[in-house]
């Protein structure tokens, strides 16, 4: 009678991991996608001349919609592809109200009155070794 009872339970183990097991998959899949979907829509590419910026270790770039970027790295080492073409790939920065309010005025300057933004570059691909 154990054993029956036994053998059936194993059976009934097995037929519920079978039966989930595709949709966990499923599931599993769903959010990774989901996941990559937010990961990339942050993301945001700018081609242009690289420029050393007003500020100690500041780099600009200016897009072909006219945007300027000034562009923050730790890992990339922009220092190297001053006066390159070159295609940077980071997340917009978001700061505080206060930390923008405080560098506003500087970030126009460095701008000439165009629109701009802070760029958090993760990469970095050389277009041209001069600019246009």
């Amino acid at each position: 009678m154990m054993q029956k009872l036994a053998r059936l339970s194993a059976w009934m183990v097995l037929i519920l991991f079978v039966s989930l097991g595709p949709a966990s998959l499923y599931s599993a899949a769903q959010t990774a996608d989901e996941k990559a979907g937010k990961a990339s829509a942050g993301k945001q590419s700018v081609t242009g001349c690289l420029q050393k910026g007003d500020e100690p270790g500041g780099f600009t770039i200016t897009g072909d919609d006219g945007k300027v970027w000034e562009l923050h790295s730790k890992k990339v080492q922009l220092a190297d592809h001053v006066g390159h073409t070159v295609t940077v790939t980071g997340s917009a920065a978001s700061r505080s109200k206060a930390q923008e309010e405080k560098i506003e005025a500087n970030e126009k300057k460095e701008a000439g009155g165009k629109e701009h933004g802070d760029l958090r570059v993760s990469s970095l691909k050389m277009v041209s070794d001069s600019c246009k």
